[in-house]
C-alpha cells in the first residue's frame, strides 16, 4: 500500500536543512570534500588546507607547477566542484 503524499528522503533532508539554515554550509562542506575527487590523485598529493570563506574556495598548494596549471583550470573546476555538489556554491577559487 502506497501513500499519494509519499516525499523522496532526500528531498524532506534538504527541505529540512534549508528550513533550518544550513543548507549553504552543508553545501560549502561537500564543496571542500570534493576537491580531492575533482583534481584527482595527480593534484591531490600537493593540496594542503582546503576551506571556503565568502563563496570562495581557497587553497593551499605546495608546488608552484601544480599551483599554476590548477590556476589555467580555474573555472572548468568550478563547474566539476558545483556539479559534485548539486548546487552553485563555489563562485571563485582563491590558491596560495
Amino acid at each position: 500500500m502506497r501513500k499519494s503524499n509519499a516525499e523522496n528522503l532526500s528531498e524532506i533532508i534538504r527541505q529540512f536543512l534549508r528550513q533550518e539554515g544550513l543548507e549553504t554550509p552543508y553545501n560549502e562542506y561537500k564543496a571542500v570534500q570534493a576537491w580531492n575527487n575533482v583534481v584527482g590523485e595527480r593534484f591531490s598529493k600537493y593540496t594542503g588546507n582546503v576551506f571556503m570563506k565568502n563563496q570562495t574556495l581557497y587553497v593551499e598548494i605546495k608546488s608552484a607547477a601544480a599551483k599554476q596549471e590548477l590556476q589555467m583550470r580555474k573555472t572548468s573546476l568550478m563547474e566539476q566542484i558545483n556539479n559534485a555538489v548539486g548546487a552553485k556554491v563555489v563562485y571563485d577559487i582563491h590558491f596560495k
